[in-house]
């Protein structure tokens, strides 16, 4: 089988043909060649003139908390100055990309609308598009799979529930590349950049997810197996409500609890729902941090044992409406604070992309998970892949 080589790759293959650019490259720690060497040190080898970094949520080396704010610094392997797009802004300024000829950009990601490294490479193409400066997109796989089919909304409502976790229009589970996203929102946004995908090779879209499991990097601390990143997209929404979404423990996004659930009742109830490809099992643990941290916390443990059959986000609503209809009293909205949201109001609107989303699951209303041809027809004159 031949491995895939990421857009990253495929650059140091070709002549050097930035090598009168001052680059500044957009990475973190996760972005490795197929010969696992750090992409940033391995461009510079080739001879790129990098002359500095910019990282994302949970900083270069991709170690900080969920959340956190991630400071300036230099960068201990290649001696650069890093400067961060998950502190006190976003987007890239004026003066940060006056000294540079060309942006490059190389994050590993999850494929997943609410996980924050898509929305960095939004504010990097608008910078760019702004500054005039052209960017550069080094392509990687989407682990959680490509197969359109399984893409899950529901769409977010940019009116009411845009945020750093969700800015444009897109399903959850969007099934894409960011070489593919970009292309989109490059046309869709109406932007004036000069963008340039470098393409992944030897990945097909329809391939089993856990086929993957060679191409896939943790990309931050709680997102470090393939395992973990299919039920992300479902289980990433229980930060919206007060249970412990396995933060803390060895198993972050498939196990949940909180001290107040009966597992046993939960896991009959669930049970009932026949959730396709995944199954539950009763467990018991205590949270190092996080929420309930200490504390001894009664859940369920996810297996997912038909990747092709699993609906994440369908599993993630329906595990949530369990949750609100068995235990009425007890299950209530949370309060998620982050650098991109301080207050930690309405997170689960902007998890979900839908406005009073807490509201309508307690009340039993469906929300829909099918974008279907919606999403299909929009996005498919931007893939790129088979």
């Amino acid at each position: 089988m031949q491995k895939t080589r990421s857009g990253l790759d495929h650059l140091l293959l070709q002549q050097n043909k930035f090598q009168h650019y001052r680059i500044a490259l957009v990475t973190n720690n996760w972005a490795y060649t197929l010969d696992n060497e750090q992409g940033r040190t391995a461009l510079i080898k080739k001879g790129l003139p990098i002359c500095k970094l910019f990282s994302p949520e949970h900083g270069l080396m991709a170690l900080g908390e969920d959340g956190t704010l991630q400071n300036n610094h230099i960068d201990n392997l290649t001696k650069l100055p890093v400067i961060s797009l998950y502190g006190n802004k976003f987007m890239l300024s004026a003066e940060e990309l006056d000294d540079i000829d060309l942006v490059l950009f190389d994050i590993p990601d999850i494929g997943c609308r609410f996980y924050t490294y898509l929305w960095t490479m939004t504010y990097v193409m608008e910078a760019c598009a702004l500054h005039n400066k052209p960017l550069v997109i080094l392509d990687r796989p989407n682990p959680i799979g490509g197969n359109m089919k399984k893409a899950e909304g529901p769409l977010l409502d940019e009116s009411n529930c845009a945020s750093f976790l969700g800015r444009w229009s897109i399903p959850v589970r969007h099934c894409c590349t960011f070489g593919e996203l970009a292309n989109y929102f490059s046309a869709t946004r109406k932007m004036d950049i000069d963008l340039k995908v470098i393409q992944l090779f030897d990945w097909s879209r329809h391939q089993p997810v856990f086929n993957n499991v060679n191409i896939f990097k943790p990309t931050s601390p709680a997102i470090s197996t393939i395992e973990t990143a299919i039920c992300y997209p479902g289980t990433g929404l229980l930060e919206g409500i007060n249970v412990n979404e396995g933060r803390g423990s060895k198993n972050p996004f498939t196990i949940f609890g909180a001290p107040w659930i009966n597992n046993y009742l939960l896991h009959e109830n669930l049970d009932k729902l026949k959730l396709p490809g995944v199954q539950f099992s009763e467990i018991e643990y205590s949270p190092s941090g996080s929420m309930y941290a200490g504390e001894s916390c009664f859940g369920l443990s996810l297996a997912v044992i038909d990747e092709d059959e699993f609906l994440p986000v369908h599993t993630g609503l329906s595990i949530i409406h369990q949750l609100l209809v068995t235990f009425p009293e007890n299950c209530n909205k949370r309060l998620y604070k982050t650098a991109a949201n301080p207050s930690g109001e309405k997170h689960l609107d902007k998890l979900t992309g839908i406005e009073n989303s807490f509201s309508k699951l307690k009340e039993g209303v469906v929300i829909s998970t099918k974008p279907g041809n919606e999403w299909f027809n929009k996005i498919d004159p931007y893939l790129l892949y088979h």
